[in-house]
């Protein structure tokens, strides 16, 4: 098998393993299903052995083998980094676009009101801000850097930890003037508390319920209360006096110094086991752009 008939005949095999249909991989690959079906016999014929249990009924008439499935996965990392290394040929060692993912909320609470400092630092370097509350894909979405929140391990991709962080109660300066009372944490008893819904059933991630607990503070009913589904957002609320609200550090650091928040009972710290962290493909560690916007975001983590 030469290069490059081997690379269509495995092409035209992962996607008909992937379509289990040689018609589908066929309109995927903008040839005829007769062709597929040539460089996979073509591919079975050198190997010598079948790829797929073919049937004439039911819906799967085309099923990869045990040794079919087991391969699968290291052609398409191949045919991933084949992808990644026609992308430098194509964007050239002096491309100056980098593309950045980060969700929602960190990139207005920590990466916008920061990022002039790269540009200046870096000014022949344009970032392109893909902004998600998903995981996207890096080599479809052709993403070179990005921030997670997490305990530190996705698939396929390189984690430096970035920041710690803890939660605490914070409210508008002028709710606190107000409420001397809040004195310890059960005069919540009384107060409008604002819950993250963004943050429901991430792992590692205290609710109200499990602050109030490991702060003592019986009685304090979290049934009702404001719920938004955006750490941001949650975050304007509390400033604009509308509640209490459970704060993570990092989001909630440059509206603290402002003075637009103000921390409640300081003297409890709540340090979680999630974190933040600059991910990556290890592939691309040593592209220059990447190299020096993962050394600019650790730079200002110092700073912070």
């Amino acid at each position: 098998m030469k290069s490059p008939n081997h690379l269509n005949a495995l092409r035209a095999f992962e996607a008909s393993a992937r379509h289990q249909s040689f018609s589908a991989a066929a309109a995927e690959l903008n040839v005829t299903p007769a062709a597929v079906g040539q460089l996979v016999r073509t591919l079975e014929d050198w190997l010598g052995t079948p790829l797929f249990v073919r049937s004439n009924s039911g819906k799967a008439r085309l099923v990869p083998t045990e040794t079919a499935e087991h391969a699968l996965p290291d052609i398409r990392a191949g045919f991933d980094r084949l992808t990644l290394g026609m992308e430098r040929l194509q964007k050239g060692s002096t491309s100056r676009v980098l593309t950045v993912t980060v969700s929602p909320a960190f990139a207005a609470k920590w990466l916008l009101p920061r990022i002039d400092r790269f540009q200046t630092a870096c000014p022949d370097t344009d970032v392109r801000l893909d902004t998600n509350h998903k995981s996207v894909d890096f080599v479809a979405q052709q993403v070179d850097i990005g921030v997670r929140y997490g305990m530190g391990s996705w698939p396929g991709l390189k984690a430096d930890k970035l920041m710690d962080e803890e939660v605490f109660p914070v409210c508008s300066p002028e709710l606190s003037g107000q409420h001397r009372r809040l004195r310890k944490p059960r005069d919540l008893v009384r107060e409008t508390l604002i819950h993250d819904l963004s943050m429901d059933g991430h792992a590692g991630f205290p609710t109200w319920d499990v602050w109030l607990d490991k702060a003592g503070a019986s009685g304090v009913t979290t049934a009702r209360g404001m719920r938004i589904n955006n750490s941001a957002a949650v975050l304007q609320a509390a400033a604009e006096g509308h509640g209490i609200a459970l704060a993570r550090s990092v989001m909630a650091r440059d509206d603290l110094t402002a003075g637009r928040l103000v921390r409640l009972f300081p003297e409890i710290s709540f340090a979680l086991e999630v974190a933040y962290y600059v991910v990556y493909r290890p592939e691309c560690a040593n592209l220059p752009r990447l190299v020096a916007f993962r050394e600019w975001l650790f730079a200002e983590a110092e700073k912070s």
